[in-house]
């Protein structure tokens, strides 16, 4: 604290440091004794870390990260701003005030321009930055924020808006597609869409075929459809690769092709109409 003199001029009152009388002169007492303010601010005031100065005992001095601090000499390195009551942030040891650290290191959001401000809520996409409030989605317009979005050229939209605009719609009952899917006839159908027209099996995965644009399993086709074989009334389908005969109205699978009699294979090979059934030549010449 600060003395003045009250000793009387018969005993001692000297600086504790240089020993010279304290009579008629401020001085500041310590428990170690008075000192005169030279030797007071030279044995006990810290250093200004800025002006290298020191930081006498009637300066303001302000402290930061172990560095000491004359009033005026804490200020922004950038643009000088008194930073002894203001917001500021220290950046590789230099002082800086809010706007200078803005300016220098802060993102600028890619919708509206201005600065996105440190401790704010922001999001980062693809090396953009953009306030939380002003990212938004581009079909309805409404802020993303931590909901998954979907970017196309330049532009992001919500799940919903995108598969809206730009998502395959089933070519049965127009909803989008979202994931997996079908093609039938160069369109995109919903697995479940695509069944039978006879029976509704789904037919995804399945061999079929289709009539006058219509799917049909191979069951409900042959059914429908396709001719029977003159021999087992089966269909002939012709699917899989399976072959058949023709003769006049009527129609044999490969392998039911054969010499009523013999039951020899006629595929390829000559045969003779007998009735309703067809005979080899060795059969057809031996008669009844």
């Amino acid at each position: 604290m600060q003395g003045s003199l009250r000793a009387t001029m018969s005993e001692a009152f000297d600086c504790a440091k240089c020993s010279e009388s304290l009579y008629g002169r401020k001085y500041i007492q310590t428990d170690n004794g008075p000192y005169c303010v030279p030797c007071y601010d030279n044995t006990f005031a810290n250093t200004c870390a800025e002006c290298q100065q020191l930081i006498g005992h009637d300066s303001r001095e302000l402290f930061y990260e172990d560095r000491h601090f004359h009033e005026g000499c804490f200020r922004c390195c950038r643009c000088q701003r008194s930073l002894a009551d203001e917001p500021f942030t220290c950046q590789d040891s230099e002082l800086l005030c809010n706007d200078c650290y803005c300016s220098a290191f802060s993102s600028q959001c890619s919708a509206c321009g201005e600065t996105v401000m440190p401790g704010s809520r922001k999001l980062e996409y693809g090396g953009q930055t953009w306030h939380e409030h002003c990212f938004l989605c581009s079909g309805c317009e409404q802020p993303l924020g931590s909901r998954s979005f979907v970017p196309d050229k330049g532009a992001h939209y919500c799940v919903p808006c995108y598969e809206n605009k730009f998502a395959p719609r089933c070519a049965r009952c127009s909803k989008t597609l979202t994931q997996g899917g079908v093609t039938y006839r160069d369109q995109p159908w919903h697995r479940e869409c695509l069944v039978c027209t006879g029976c509704q099996t789904p037919l995804a995965g399945q061999q079929f075929t289709s009539r006058d644009d219509d799917p049909y399993c191979v069951a409900c086709f042959g059914e429908l459809f396709a001719p029977k074989c003159s021999s087992c009334k089966r269909p002939i389908t012709g699917l899989g690769g399976g072959k058949y005969v023709s003769f006049e109205d009527r129609h044999w699978h490969h392998s039911c092709f054969s010499c009523a009699r013999c039951s020899t294979s006629l595929v390829g090979q000559g045969f003779v109409p007998d009735g309703d059934q067809v005979l080899c030549q060795g059969c057809s010449q031996a008669g009844p």
